[in-house]
């Protein structure tokens, strides 16, 4: 009898443990829910004033005490200041707060647009600028007209992209080669013309799909600031009307002016040749495995379709390159790329380099509109990723890009060529010879 009501005494025990369990889990929530809505946060002082006329002034209100967002970037520097406008001028939570961000000592926000109507005559005023008179010539001049975005063609290719040279029907190239060249490049733009940048239908090297390429040349001024120079006018005519290739814009063709030619082109690409799939903006001393690069493109597309059946996401935001990172601006005086504290301050956004990228068509045209938001920056690369980073995009890495070439022992072996698509710095006779050389490379490697 007193071995029975032990075991019944161990039952019971077992028996109510789980029922004490959850009657303590039941108590800590209640709890929880208790403190939580009984908590009252501290009360915060909000001192935005939407825009609007108010009751005690009859002009706009002014801009919030402490910014609500976050641009990132710093405010001591010319160019900064001019983005902080252009930045508070384009945010729809601010449009119609006119006081600035610009220092006291500086003009204010509507006075740099005095400066459009009178780009013709290249006599852009901005605002003050300490020290304006210690920057080296070059930055004076990009300075001085960093607000002429717009400049007449003095050559132009209206048919590039209409087949027949009709003007109603357009044709689709699969891959638009733009390649920033000067006046007096001739040989490097005919050696291009013969190699990797020859237009007309070129097929892939594995897949043999290939597709329509259309190679322009982006050209302005001669410089004459650098010296005399003969005038290669009526030879560029001569080339351009043997070839009508050549993109010309009258303004001073110049290292910090590169990125003119990127504004422009967009321009030109949006109005003549909008359908095109690929775009590879490079310079005129790049060598490109053309076939190669239409394999990886037709990938990308195929995969961008089938990502479009499922998502009906109809924009492709492909740029691809040598991307740099975290890259800091170059304070070396005695460089070409050298950026004073003064004009800019802050980290580059990520940017693809080394003379060559490539991307979507869609996003080509997408870059021109947000262009307009971005303000000018004297080196190309980092603007279009200015560009980018307005857009919320980054560029893809490809190690396929070659900023800094391949190692010395291997730039004459063709096997090394086989993952490249892009090399750097090449003469026009190394282009010749390295086009014959890479013929059929599959077969060889």
């Amino acid at each position: 009898m007193g071995r029975f009501c032990k075991c019944n005494g161990r039952l019971l025990c077992m028996c109510m443990l789980p029922c004490m369990m959850t009657c303590h889990l039941l108590i800590y929530i209640a709890v929880s829910i208790f403190v939580t809505i009984s908590y009252s946060p501290p009360k915060i002082n909000l001192h935005y004033v939407a825009p609007g006329v108010t009751a005690n002034s009859s002009a706009l209100s002014s801009h919030p005490r402490g910014p609500f967002w976050n641009l990132r970037l710093e405010d001591s520097a010319l160019w900064n200041q001019l983005q902080h406008v252009w930045d508070r001028r384009h945010n729809p939570l601010l449009r119609g707060n006119r006081t600035g961000l610009l220092k006291p000592n500086a003009k204010t926000p509507d006075a740099e647009d005095e400066c459009v109507s009178d780009c013709e005559s290249h006599k852009c005023s901005v605002p003050a600028m300490l020290d304006f008179s210690s920057l080296p010539e070059h930055m004076k001049a990009f300075v001085t007209a960093m607000h002429c975005r717009e400049y007449p063609l003095l050559i132009n290719q209206p048919s590039m992209c209409r087949r027949n040279n009709s003007s109603a029907d357009l044709d689709t190239p699969m891959l638009l080669i733009a390649v920033k060249s000067q006046v007096g490049n001739f040989e490097n733009r005919q050696a291009i013309r013969e190699t990797w940048g020859r237009a007309g239908f070129v097929k892939g090297e594995t897949s043999r799909k290939g597709g329509l390429v259309r190679t322009v040349f982006l050209l302005g001024r001669q410089d004459s600031s650098t010296g005399p120079h003969p005038d290669l006018k009526n030879l560029l005519d001569l080339e351009n009307q043997k070839y009508q290739d050549i993109l010309q814009w009258d303004f001073r063709d110049s290292f910090f002016n590169l990125t003119l030619k990127d504004l422009l082109f967009w321009s030109w690409l949006q109005k003549h040749c909008p359908t095109a799939v690929f775009v590879f903006k490079g310079d005129d001393d790049v060598f490109v495995r053309t076939g190669a690069l239409l394999d990886y493109l037709h990938k990308e597309w195929e995969e961008h379709s089938l990502w479009r059946a499922y998502t009906n996401e109809s924009q492709m935001n492909l740029i691809v390159g040598d991307v740099i990172n975290n890259a800091m601006p170059n304070r070396e005086p005695s460089t070409k790329y050298y950026i004073p504290e003064r004009f800019y301050q802050g980290v580059y956004p990520p940017y693809a380099g080394g003379g060559g990228v490539v991307y979507s068509g869609s996003l080509a045209l997408r870059l021109k509109e947000v262009s307009a938001k971005v303000r000018l920056f004297p080196i190309d690369d980092v603007y279009l990723g200015m560009c980018l980073h307005k857009l919320g995009l980054s560029p893809r890495h490809h190690p396929g890009f070659l900023t800094f070439d391949l190692p010395a022992a291997e730039r004459w072996n063709t096997c090394a060529y086989k993952s490249v698509l892009m090399v750097h710095r090449r003469s026009p006779k190394e282009m010749l010879a390295l086009w014959k050389q890479l013929q059929d490379l599959s077969s060889q490697c």
